[in-house]
């Protein structure tokens, strides 16, 4: 099999883990992660793909051969990721121009959820520019989302004034002029998450179904290898960014599923225990066995 994972100790786990069960795991070498997901959900390869949420949802709505493996590969607190350069806040968004990579990245299904929950911004009545399309083909972006011109790019329109905001995760630049619209986001954030349970998550692991239904034991096993890294690198104390199994994965995934369908990211609704028995039908278990 063929894995594409960006952290070192979960890969280093999974491959151990698989290559007792007698089935070697190759590690492909592609940086930053997200650049292997088309070719995992449009074709299948490679096998085994760290992959955003919405992503993973998208491939669901659109019928691909992709099933979720239930671990966590990257949460974060997102309401930080609003930002602007002038003396704009979060009030100011209705009316203004925001800039996002793609209108189906995960941090941007977040923040925009975030922004019709918590303060009311309809945003529909938001100039939103996009730059880049969805991993998932067929997919277009909504009719009230403006494309950015050929050859421009977001950090540039944002940092020379063509943007009024701009909701970038690892892709923000370093600028002293930079800060974030929500105030108090970290607070923010931290009090979110308390009242809905959970953290929002950004990336989990996508195994191509025709490699689960080859290759189950290996899988389980890197499943089992992957909780265990998980579980050793937690903070106590501190919220839970990695969780891992599908019980623990329900809120945030189907959360991010009402955030994605209201804003037109999916075609159709995608229930969480749809996930599941896809991926236990995929991979012949019982949900208990992947923490259901």
């Amino acid at each position: 099999m063929r894995m594409v994972l960006g952290r070192d100790d979960l890969a280093a786990a999974a491959a151990a883990a698989v290559r007792e069960t007698g089935t070697e795991l190759e590690r492909l070498d592609v940086r930053p992660v997200h650049k292997a997901s088309r070719g995992f959900v449009n074709a299948g390869a490679p096998d085994v793909c760290e992959l955003a949420v919405v992503t993973l949802l998208q491939a669901a709505a659109y019928g691909r051969p992709v099933v979720l493996l239930p671990v966590t590969t990257l949460g974060r607190f997102q309401h930080q990721t609003l930002v602007t350069c002038g003396d704009l806040t979060v009030a100011d968004v209705e009316g203004g121009s925001v800039g996002v990579r793609s209108w189906s990245q995960t941090t941007g299904v977040w923040l925009r959820g975030f922004l019709a929950e918590q303060y009311g911004v309809d945003l529909r009545k938001v100039d939103w520019v996009t730059y880049e399309d969805a991993h998932v083909d067929r997919y277009e972006d909504p009719a009230w989302v403006k494309r950015a011109p050929e050859g421009t790019r977001l950090q540039a329109d944002f940092l020379e004034g063509r943007l009024d905001f701009a909701i970038m995760g690892n892709e923000l630049p370093s600028d002293d002029r930079i800060r974030t619209a929500v105030a108090d986001a970290g607070d923010v954030a931290a009090q979110w998450s308390r009242d809905k349970g959970f953290a929002p998550i950004n990336h989990v692991i996508g195994v191509a179904e025709a490699a689960a239904k080859e290759h189950s034991a290996a899988i389980c096993a890197a499943y089992d290898a992957m909780s265990a890294a998980v579980a050793d690198a937690a903070r106590p104390g501190s919220a839970d960014l990695n969780p891992v199994g599908f019980e623990a994965l329900r809120g945030p995934l189907s959360q991010a599923a009402a955030y994605a369908l209201e804003q037109e990211v999916l075609p159709r609704a995608v229930e969480f225990d749809e996930l599941v028995s896809r991926s236990c039908a995929a991979l012949g278990v019982v949900p208990a066995r992947l923490g259901g």
